[in-house]
């Protein structure tokens, strides 16, 4: 058996200063180029303090992504739990702290952001003593050190507690034992197919290896270290990109490497999944409720993100009739907006791109496509669309104008919104004398001649629409 660096998972509620402290530690910029200032995915770094490496995970703050921060604390040895001393004590502080103690692995306070004049070192410690987080010097046994992620001030002692927490742990590991990991992340790359983000925990991963997890299997093909450059093997505690699986993995399940597949075989027997699609948890509905569901494509760039969006979407359910018909990883493309046509279906993308063909598609087909980087965004702008504000009110268009002739199914047609709020891109009736007389689509809704998303009472706007009269 031999020593092992520690894997070090870095939690805390958002906006807290996790990355920021990485980033410190790293001596690179990856906060400042986040999407919205929050961290989405988990990154996993590895860095050398007095010699020693250290690998770190970080971890997303906000609260849709609570199954991120369980996987990180599941592959960690020890945590660092970090409190904003302007902030205290927050919902996600509590939820990470749940992950930490589940996983029973020890941590170490970080009281960030000291450097701000408005931080209240003292206060801070209260929160966490009210949290049950007893802090040595305040009746506990818990380490703790006040920092600024932002000047560096007390990160040097932070590293130093870090390195005695885990010579106590005693890491190790089988140089000559079953290769074994976690599965962080899995993207869908178009030019290099299947990436998948690990942490080795115990053997040696080589390029060449057959590797196995309960869901799917394939060959180590490439292999690069964190930095991103192509190595030939990899030890624990490293974090690693595969390329190789035939299929995609599921985020959060055990891998196994090795070049004899019998003995893979067999151990894939013991593998369970850790990580199940939340997707099947939406209900399908009955054949009465259908009608009136928004149905859903989601896309996300990685298999973390798909699962976050698809948890989002779970509870957005709750108040919005939703339906999944389809939920991939990668970029939209031309075949989603076919699905997205065949089942009228709006496509949700978390940090995806397009690409032309899709585009050109989606827009002569009018097909609805919500995406954003961000998270709580995305979520806004799914509630709009569905209309939340008004579930119950009665949103009616009264036809002042009709524009040219009729081309096919569409027409150019002028109104004013007598009540409610009008949505482009959403279906309605045609009522006339109390009779419903037909059905149609705004394919685009102007005001002033100019597109808008949306059009208040009162407001009159111009609509094309596509229609059955």
């Amino acid at each position: 058996m031999e020593t092992r660096p520690p894997i070090i998972v870095v939690m805390g509620h958002v906006d807290h200063g996790k990355t920021t402290l990485l980033d410190y530690i790293r001596k690179t910029n990856i906060a400042g180029k986040e999407a919205g200032g929050i961290t989405q995915s988990i990154g996993a770094y590895e860095i050398s303090h007095d010699g020693k490496r250290v690998t770190f995970i970080d971890t997303p703050g906000h609260e849709a992504f609570s199954k991120m921060r369980a996987r990180g604390a599941q592959v960690a040895d020890l945590a660092i739990l970090v409190v904003a001393a302007d902030d205290g004590v927050k919902a996600q502080t509590k939820d990470a702290l749940l992950h930490i103690q589940k996983e029973g692995i020890p941590f170490i306070v970080a009281i960030n952001k000291i450097d701000k004049p408005e931080a209240n070192i003292e206060k801070t410690k209260q929160e966490l003593g009210k949290a049950n987080i007893l802090l040595e010097g305040f009746g506990g046994n818990i380490s703790w050190q006040a920092i600024s992620a932002k000047t560096g001030k007390g990160v040097d002692e932070l590293l130093d507690l870090i390195l005695l927490a885990a010579e106590l742990e005693e890491l190790k590991y089988d140089p000559a034992g079953q290769t074994k990991g976690l599965i962080l992340l899995v993207k869908s790359d178009p030019r290099r197919g299947i990436v998948a983000s690990v942490i080795v925990r115990n053997g040696q991963l080589a390029v060449g290896q057959m590797i196995t997890t309960a869901s799917v299997s394939g060959k180590v093909k490439m292999l690069k270290d964190f930095l991103g450059s192509n190595v030939k093997s990899l030890k624990p505690s490293a974090p690693a990109l595969i390329l190789g699986f035939k299929d995609l993995p599921q985020v959060g399940e055990e891998f196994f490497a090795g070049r004899d597949r019998e003995s893979l075989d067999t151990v894939q027997g013991a593998v369970q999944v850790t990580a199940q699609s939340s997707a099947s948890e939406v209900k399908e509905p009955s054949i009465q409720d259908k009608v009136k569901r928004l149905k859903v494509v989601l896309k996300a760039d990685e298999g973390g993100s798909l699962e976050t969006l698809e948890d989002l979407v779970k509870k957005i359910s709750d108040q919005l009739p939703l339906t999944i018909v389809g939920s991939s990883v990668g970029d939209i493309y031309e075949s989603d907006i076919k699905l997205a046509m065949t089942s009228d279906a709006v496509i949700i993308g978390f940090q995806v791109k397009m690409d032309k063909t899709a585009e050109t598609l989606s827009r002569t087909r009018s097909v609805t496509i919500i995406t954003s980087p961000i998270i709580y965004e995305l979520e806004k702008e799914i509630k709009e669309y569905g209309q939340l504000d008004h579930p119950d009110q009665n949103r009616q268009i009264e036809i002042l104008a009709v524009f040219g002739k009729r081309k096919g199914k569409q027409q150019v047609v002028g109104g004013r919104v007598v009540d409610g709020v009008i949505k482009n891109k959403e279906s309605f009736e045609i009522w006339r004398d109390e009779e419903n007389i037909g059905q149609g689509k705004i394919l685009n809704l102007q005001s002033k001649k100019k597109d808008i998303n949306q059009a208040e009472a009162d407001k009159e706007v111009g609509l094309f629409v596509e229609s059955s009269i």
